[in-house]
Order: C-alpha cells, then structure tokens, then sequence
C-alpha cells in the first residue's frame, strides 16, 4: 500500500505550449509499472483551456467544480459541470477547459502507451473557443 499525502506533491502550473490562460495542475498518482495509469487534478480559470490533443489510450475527465467546456473534433462545445464523467476515445482530437467567467476544476485520468499519455497539438483559438 502506498499512501500520498494532500500536500507532499507540489502544484505546478499548466505550461504556456499546451495551456491557454491560468491553469494550476496538481499530480494524483502515476501508477508503477506494470500499471500505466497517471491522475492529476486541473484547475482552470475562467476561460482558460488546454490546446487540442490526443491520448493514446484515451482520457477521462472527472469534473469536480465549477463549470467548463469540452469539445471533439468535428464535434459542438459540451458544457460540462461537477458529476460529470468525459471519455475521449483513444486517438480523438480534442480540449477542455473553464467557461468564459466560472473557473473549473476536474480530474484527469490517462494511461501511458510506450511512456507516453498525450500528444499536444495546436492550441484552440479564440474564435474555437467561443464557437
């Protein structure tokens, strides 16, 4: 049994490459091998997101507060609120984020294919953003 403490895993910022706006992330779990799951909890301020991106193995996002938006590719802006439970598939282009003015936070759980859990692409403009 592991046990990670609230507090022993510092809050890091979400980087400029693949976030828009202010995002805090801060690490849950990276499961040892042979597991692959990795969690983090991601807090976005309003109107922050990520850029669009895939997962190899998909993704899920458990939203915990606040309200937020989600889009696939080809697909319409989702709003998305505490309680819901987002699946991407694996491969599926797509972002997430807060709404224009209500931060949200939610959980990001995703499972590592070859060490690796995400592909960034290029960042959700404006005018995606706003739909």
């Amino acid at each position: 049994m592991e046990i990670k403490r609230i507090g022993s895993q510092a809050s890091n910022p979400g980087p400029a490459d693949w976030f828009t706006g202010t995002v805090r992330i801060d690490p849950l779990f990276q499961a040892a091998a042979p597991g692959r799951a990795v969690g983090a909890s991601v807090t976005f301020e309003p109107g922050a997101r990520t850029a669009w991106h895939t997962h190899p193995l998909g993704q899920t996002l458990i939203v915990t507060s606040g309200c937020g938006r989600a889009q696939r590719w080809g697909g319409p802006i989702e709003e998305i609120r505490p309680g819901d439970v987002v699946w991407f598939a694996p491969g599926e282009k797509h972002w997430h984020g807060a709404a224009a003015t209500t931060a949200m936070t939610h959980l990001a759980i995703q499972e590592q294919l070859d060490g690796k859990a995400v592909d960034w692409l290029e960042k959700v403009s404006d005018e995606q953003y706003r739909g």
